[in-house]
């Protein structure tokens, strides 16, 4: 409930982003910067994408979750790069209620999908390393279907109870959002209702949406590494690591600063340090994730010089994806 003393008080229908306007000297390089990092990000999850729907020798499903994992990176990007490049470009860093809800919604929804993908992933490398006899019988095209599904429809259902928890608050004090998008935690310190039931709440899906996930993508990459380790042969052992090691990296990085920024207390000294991790799991995680999935892997670098001569030199082989018949 709002306090009483605050009834009378303007109701805030827009709000400003801060963003980085305490850096003013350095609204060009950040400009710049971001907007490398947006171009290099789209087009590097696109051909991913792309490239795992066209080219037939990648439709397995480590590469299918890959797929999605991409289309997610550029949802991801674009519900909140181009908002920090037009703040930066124009200095207009104004955004509607409306606009600041539906950016949450999007951005939560797709933050949610991604930590239950990651967590399939490492399911799916689980069985690959751990149970191989029993791989082809439990990621079959229906199962990698259904995993894939139920994170996406997981991610937006869980991020929907959040929004609809927003859209409710009732804003009349400072419209200053200290961040580069709208976000929970910064939304709440804003509004005249009770902060701490709200911050309750949103700690509860956190630890819901991530957490959980987290504590099973941990679990499924100790075991990946004991198997790893009982492995005799050396040649095979650093098979096994160079297949999953690029995975535990960017799921350790990836999860490692979403749950410091929600599950810690925000406080003065923290809110710039959350800022700066912000960027990492919103920024250069997308950047770097088709860089360390996808393109550094040799047979990834084969089919894409394959279908750069396809496409310059005769038409590709029509789409059939095999194993989800």
């Amino acid at each position: 409930m709002a306090n009483p003393e605050q009834v009378n008080q303007t109701v805030f229908t827009e709000f400003i982003l801060r963003g980085f306007g305490n850096l003013p000297e350095l609204q060009t390089l950040l400009f710049l910067l971001f907007l490398v990092i947006y171009i290099v990000t789209m087009a590097g999850n696109i051909l991913i994408s792309a490239l795992v729907v066209t080219d037939q020798h990648l439709h397995t499903p480590m590469y299918f979750f890959l797929g999605n994992l991409s289309c997610l990176e550029t949802c991801y990007t674009s519900t909140i790069l181009p908002t920090v490049l037009a703040g930066l470009l124009i200095g207009d860093r104004t955004i509607s209620f409306n606009g600041c809800v539906t950016q949450f919604y999007f951005f939560a929804s797709v933050l949610a999908t991604e930590c239950l993908l990651l967590s399939v992933m490492s399911y799916d490398r689980y069985l690959a390393i751990c149970n191989p006899l029993h791989y082809a019988a439990r990621m079959s095209g229906r199962a990698c279907l259904q995993l894939a599904g139920g994170s996406w429809i997981g991610g937006f259902l869980c991020s929907g109870i959040s929004t609809l928890l927003i859209s409710h608050l009732t804003f009349c004090g400072p419209n200053i959002i200290d961040h580069f998008f709208c976000d929970f935690i910064p939304l709440v310190k804003l509004s005249c209702n009770n902060p701490h039931l709200m911050e309750t709440l949103g700690f509860t899906l956190t630890f819901l949406s991530s957490l959980v996930p987290f504590l099973l993508t941990l679990m499924s990459c100790i075991c990946i590494i004991v198997t790893i380790l009982r492995i005799p042969s050396t040649t095979r052992r650093e098979q096994a690591f160079s297949t999953c090691s690029s995975h535990l990296i960017v799921v350790n990085i990836f999860y490692g600063t979403l749950l410091i920024v929600y599950m810690f207390p925000t406080t003065n000294i923290l809110s710039d340090f959350k800022k700066v991790l912000s960027v990492i799991y919103t920024v250069l995680t997308p950047l770097v994730n088709p860089l360390i999935y996808s393109l550094r892997k040799k047979k990834v670098q084969e089919d894409l010089r394959e279908a750069c001569r396809k496409f310059m030199f005769g038409p590709c082989e029509p789409v059939s994806f095999f194993w989800l018949k």
